[in-house]
């Protein structure tokens, strides 16, 4: 479903990306894990469409991502950690102008909005202007509109922000839900805690590349360590002077 080659991000002499190579199958809950200005936001925005690629490709759902960026988008839901919502609108009205982007026909619409606001607990709030909302019901309707197309590939980054634990639990099922159901979601988030709930496998990026990838286990054998993902991911993306002290 996604399928990164030899992606390379530059901005002016910094190079955010540095020539990764990814495959993440259909139906796989994928997790990226990595320290601060580590390349995920970049990697998802290349994935996304939302910035071009210095060289190497992008690939989703068999259309390349800039070759055939319609056909990609169509097939692809992507929620930004800070997504953007048209302020004026009300959540339902957010919900009707999606699917009128994607040419989703009213009725459908209608059935899925409200299957969707049930499940993300937002009939309270369908009828008030987003500008008055949370930041975490403001990302619960970002997350739902974004379902509404029941999209094939699924780019969220840090999609907890934001959210209490009631809320999160909401997210997390519902994403590993559509998982099960064969679509596959690439997931960004700083919380070690929901990789090692949440993914089939994880990709640890450092400095722009990718050091390391596997379910849990995998990681822990790749890195020496036992015991808590957090290990794995410290020894990982260690400084050579920081490893040699851990040992």
């Amino acid at each position: 479903m996604i399928e990164i080659q030899d992606l390379v991000k530059k901005f002016g002499d910094l190079t955010a990306v540095n020539g990764i190579n990814l495959s993440v199958p259909k139906g796989e809950f994928f997790a990226v894990l990595g320290p601060n200005a580590a390349g995920k936001t970049t990697t998802i925005k290349m994935i996304a469409g939302l910035i071009k690629p210095t060289t190497g490709s992008v690939v989703v759902a068999g259309y390349n991502i800039q070759s055939e960026p319609l056909q990609a988008r169509n097939r692809l839901a992507y929620v930004p950690d800070f997504p953007f919502l048209y302020e004026k609108l009300t959540p339902l009205e957010f919900m009707q102008f999606t699917g009128q982007l994607f040419k989703i026909a009213p009725d459908r619409v209608r059935s899925e909005s409200s299957i969707l606001t049930k499940r993300f607990h937002l009939e309270p709030f369908l009828n008030k202007s987003i500008e008055g909302l949370s930041h975490g019901t403001r990302q619960r309707v970002a997350i739902a509109s974004a379902l509404l197309h029941d999209p094939e590939v699924f780019v969220i980054d840090e999609p907890m922000v934001g959210l209490d634990p009631q809320h999160a639990r909401i997210v997390k099922d519902i994403l590993k839900e559509r998982s099960r159901e064969g679509m596959t979601v690439f997931l960004s988030t700083h919380q070690l805690s929901v990789a090692e709930e949440m993914a089939d496998r994880i990709g640890i990026i450092h400095q722009g590349k990718v050091v390391a990838i596997g379910t849990i286990d995998e990681l822990k054998k790749q890195s020496g360590q036992d015991g808590a993902l957090e290990r794995s991911f410290l020894q990982l993306t260690a400084e050579p002077d920081e490893t040699s002290n851990q040992s």
